[in-house]
């Protein structure tokens, strides 16, 4: 046999010495290198970065979900007494200038009590009125056809959830898209009802929808009577507003152009338009 190279003896005992430190020590094995001067210099506790690393990029999707956890604090008088209203009311009417807050406000109270167990799911319900205009029929199926309608609502629930999150529970039902003209014959129980843009809404509609009410639920409507995209005679909102406040165990909230949190400009067009 010939005589081994000098280089791979030492080769050999760097290996053994490694190995016998690796048992020592616990660490995963793996070569020990040492460049030149500000060169990388591995280390066996990178190993544990970077599985750390791993473990976060793989986390569920509710351990990532937490920055969506926003506290909400009313800006307002009105708006104060508007999120007591939604805890101590199972029925409220919200009604008030655009900008107001009424739609978030009450989405923010609807996730709030679903992730605290209060209810097992949230109902959304908006009328498809268009603005003005006639947009024709739209392809799809009914979730679909009425996504223009209640984009805000997204808009909302994509400020209290995260993207997986709000795709799951629509796809799961926990979250409901429930179109005004099939609510007729429906209990709603166990649930968080926001009825949004209700001044699009003939009285007929709304005494239809308020009946729903079931056990261990809460309903909100919001609106704006000033702004209906329906002839004046036909918005049921105001005047089923004003029988509302008869009651005791109903609250209707009034907000004012002084709790507009949108531009300040809104509020000063409000008072000239």
């Amino acid at each position: 046999m010939g005589k081994r190279n000098p280089a791979k003896r030492m080769k050999t005992a760097s290996e053994v010495n490694l190995s016998g430190w690796f048992e020592e020590t616990g660490h995963v094995k793996g070569p020990r290198l040492h460049a030149i001067e500000g060169g990388r210099s591995w280390h066996p506790d990178d190993a544990d970065q970077a599985q750390h690393r791993r473990r976060a990029a793989t986390a569920p999707e509710g351990d990532r979900a937490q920055r969506y956890q926003k506290n909400v604090k009313p800006r307002s008088e009105n708006q104060a007494r508007l999120m007591t209203a939604m805890d101590d009311y199972a029925l409220v009417a919200a009604l008030g200038p655009a900008g107001t807050g009424k739609t978030y406000l009450a989405i923010c109270k609807a996730v709030e009590a679903l992730q605290k167990g209060k209810v097992s799911r949230i109902v959304l319900s908006r009328p498809a009125v268009e603005a003005g205009e006639q947009i024709g029929f739209l392809p799809g199926a009914m979730e679909d056809k009425l996504a223009p309608y209640l984009r805000p609502l997204y808009d909302a629930l994509s400020d209290r959830l995260s993207p997986g999150q709000l795709k799951h529970m629509l796809a799961e039902g926990v979250i409901e898209i429930a179109p005004i003209g099939f609510m007729r014959g429906r209990t709603l129980n166990n649930a968080f009802i926001v009825i949004d843009e209700a001044q699009n809404c003939t009285y007929t509609q709304l005494k239809m929808l308020l009946t729903r009410l079931g056990w261990h639920s809460t309903m909100v409507i919001t609106g704006d009577p000033a702004q209906s995209d329906l002839l004046p005679e036909f918005s049921g909102l105001a005047k089923a507003a004003e029988r509302l406040e008869k009651l005791t165990s109903a609250a209707v909230i009034k907000l004012e152009g002084q709790d507009i949190v949108r531009h300040p400009l809104v509020a000063e067009m409000l008072d000239v338009l």
